[in-house]
């Protein structure tokens, strides 16, 4: 099983950031360079416990299918996306959000694992880790660009 863990900053109130890590809008925007794109499930707005996305993106030069649950979600302290039917052996993802000198950090806990036994295993010390990674950082920065801009337009107005 690998792990990315990341800590993300933004300065933005702790619901703004929660509505921005679920809407699958933003989600398509921050992916479009993989043409990800919602086709089943929940396809735009913001995504509820107990719903379901397939994503449909090209990987590595492959178009793939990846439907998620949220299996649990506390607004808007966290929700925990995991993978229902996909390419990988497994996939977990834990949203947590918590306030700080009134920002907001926004930690993501990716867990996934490949097929394939040993040779996946290699595959992702070698690849997918790093991959999957630039992917959540690019998400990421889209989502603290858009909260942080939202904030500054709601103060001047």
């Amino acid at each position: 099983m690998s792990r990315i863990y990341l800590e993300t900053l933004i300065n933005a109130d702790i619901n703004t950031v929660f509505d921005l890590a679920r809407n699958i809008d933003l989600h398509q925007k921050s992916t479009s360079k993989t043409h990800e794109k919602a086709i089943a499930g929940r396809t735009s707005g913001l995504i509820e416990e107990n719903e379901t996305v397939t994503w449909r993106a090209k990987h590595l030069g492959v178009y793939q299918n990846l439907t998620t649950k949220i299996i649990s979600m506390e607004k808007p302290n966290q929700f925990t996306d995991e993978m229902q039917k996909g390419v990988f052996k497994s996939l977990r993802h834990q949203h947590i959000f918590k306030t700080v000198n009134g920002k907001t950090i926004m930690t993501d806990i990716f867990d996934f694992e490949s097929p394939l036994g040993i040779i996946g295993k290699m595959f992702n010390k070698l690849f997918l880790k790093n991959y999957m990674k630039n992917f959540l950082l690019e998400r990421n920065k889209l989502m603290k660009t858009t909260a942080e801009s939202s904030t500054s337009h709601e103060m001047t107005t």
